[in-house]
């Protein structure tokens, strides 16, 4: 039985008495997989390298090395889902494995998401509380206690994609093509535009504000301790979190809101005015375009990591044959070091109190 893409076929402007929504399939069967084979690999290669890194160093797990933990799992396992995903758009949109192994796929994609949100909002909360109040919330910090945030998350998590398992999730398109996890699929779904405003501001207005709030928050702490005291300026530190921060940010942006942006405009359109076939299109492809970018953040975390830790960078390094080079360089930066304590006739109160306070923004998520 076949199903038109639209609940009541519409002309559109060349004159078809249907609205072709996969039109584009012809550039997307070789943009697509080329995009995601490339997601895949960098992916899996970067998150399975951070796993093997945070393991050996199991012994002095922190709460910002537990959250980093849940994300990387979170990324390798939308990873492995993504050789099928890259087969169905070599395809041309077409799902050749059936309605059981597309939930499950679906449900990946989206577990990926709300993690991958979620566990982000959570190490901004936690480089928080370790930089704008050391000493005020540092029983929170404990590891006992981040165990309890990250089974609280995944619970979240969970009740937000396990009802996927119960929806349809493939669909009968004409021409023959079988159709997985894409948006016509559940325009029939009563409510549909309410639950998916709601989804996004739950999903991603409140992290978004949390994660700047904090953010801004370390930002400003960094600025007031560097004001008081000019010498942690010239080490670098201060400048090096301040630059993860943004990193991160501008990650969070890159990946998230694009998506975010075409799913709730196009709900607001669709709750006040009839959609015409060029603008159902218009977002179907725009909803490919940003589904890449939020996928992306699969293989852009292990370069946070690279970047941001020291101590992630250094293993990483050191697996790869370069200790020689982390020798020198650490011989370096030490001598730098001791060149301005002479400088500076001794540490003073406000230099220790800023040692600690930057101690945990080395990097925002820190590898012990």
């Amino acid at each position: 039985m076949n199903y038109t893409t639209l609940s009541t076929p519409q002309p559109n402007n060349t004159g078809n008495l249907t609205c072709d929504l996969y039109a584009h399939r012809h550039n997307a069967k070789i943009l697509l997989p080329l995009f995601y084979s490339i997601v895949l690999i960098i992916g899996l290669f970067g998150n399975v390298l951070a796993l093997a890194v945070i393991h050996q160093n199991r012994r002095k797990l922190n709460s910002t090395t537990l959250y980093s933990i849940h994300l990387v799992v979170s990324d390798i396992f939308f990873a492995f889902s993504l050789p099928t995903r890259i087969v169905y758009y070599a395809l041309g949109f077409h799902w050749p494995f059936g309605e059981v192994l597309c939930r499950i796929t679906s449900l990946a994609f989206y577990i990926n998401v709300y993690a991958s949100v979620n566990f982000m909002t959570c190490l901004s909360i936690d480089r928080f509380f370790a930089v704008v109040h050391p000493y005020r919330y540092n029983k929170i910090r404990r590891v006992k206690y981040a165990k309890v945030v990250c089974v609280v998350v995944w619970l979240i998590v969970f009740s937000q994609t396990l009802p996927m398992l119960l929806q349809q999730m493939s669909k009968q398109e004409p021409k023959g093509l079988m159709t997985c996890m894409e948006y016509p699929n559940f325009e029939t779904i009563p409510g549909l535009p309410f639950m998916l405003l709601g989804a996004c501001f739950i999903g991603y207005v409140v992290p978004l504000v949390i994660i700047l709030v904090c953010y801004s928050q370390i930002s400003f702490k960094l600025y007031q301790e560097s004001k008081k005291n000019p010498l942690t300026e010239k080490s670098g530190t201060n400048k090096k979190a301040i630059n993860t921060i943004i990193l991160v940010i501008v990650v969070f942006f890159i990946c998230f809101t694009p998506y975010h942006i075409a799913i709730i405009q196009h709900m607001i359109k669709k709750l006040t005015v009839t959609l015409d076939c060029d603008e159902q299109l218009q977002f179907q492809i725009a909803l490919h375009a940003t589904v890449c970018l939020m996928n992306m953040n699969c293989c852009l975390d292990p370069f946070i990591y690279f970047f941001a830790c020291k101590g992630y960078k250094r293993k990483l390094l050191k697996i790869f044959g370069y200790q020689a080079s982390i020798s020198s360089s650490t011989a370096t930066r030490q001598g730098v070091e001791e060149s301005s304590r002479e400088v500076s006739q001794g540490p003073s109160k406000a230099q220790t109190n800023m040692t600690h306070l930057l101690a945990p923004m080395q990097n925002l998520k820190e590898e012990p």
